[in-house]
């Protein structure tokens, strides 16, 4: 099975940009401790600042009849996207998220919903198979154990 873990922007800075809201682990950390927790998984994992590479990886786990997958051969089971700022801000990747025939969990660090009035809205929940919000670092093992358990 694989899974495709997806991180928007300023993403690469975990551990080092405002650990006081989230947190202290860098993501290579938090990918090894989730690799050890489920070794029969094939994990990608793809992190970019740029909204276009998001929605290219998003589309390149829908099946094609025509185009091989971007991905290589082994099907994506599922995606657990945190798009950073993109969440509130991009319509472009919320219709990527809407077609992608794979289910895709939404992650978010801290609790949006407690911070700044224009990060409160996310325009991706609603299209999103599942949510996790404000469940710090510890929202990727989540997001995997429900495309685990919803396969």
């Amino acid at each position: 099975m694989k899974i495709l873990i997806i991180n928007g922007p300023n993403l690469n800075r975990l551990g080092v940009r405002k650990p006081e809201i989230y947190g202290s682990k860098t993501m290579a950390q938090i990918l090894l401790e989730i690799q050890r927790q489920w070794p029969e998984v094939h994990f990608v994992y793809r992190q970019s600042n740029h909204e276009g590479d998001l929605i290219d990886w998003v589309q390149s786990s829908n099946p094609s009849p025509t185009l091989p997958s971007r991905e290589g051969d082994e099907p994506i089971k599922g995606i657990v996207l945190n798009a950073g700022g993109y969440s509130h801000t991009s319509v472009a990747l919320r219709d990527a998220v809407e077609e992608c025939e794979v289910p895709v969990v939404e992650v978010h660090i801290s609790d949006i919903s407690k911070r700044e009035p224009f990060r409160r809205n996310s325009l991706l929940t609603d299209v999103c198979a599942h949510s996790i919000i404000g469940k710090g670092t510890d929202g990727y093992q989540l997001g995997v154990e429900w495309l685990l358990k919803n396969k």
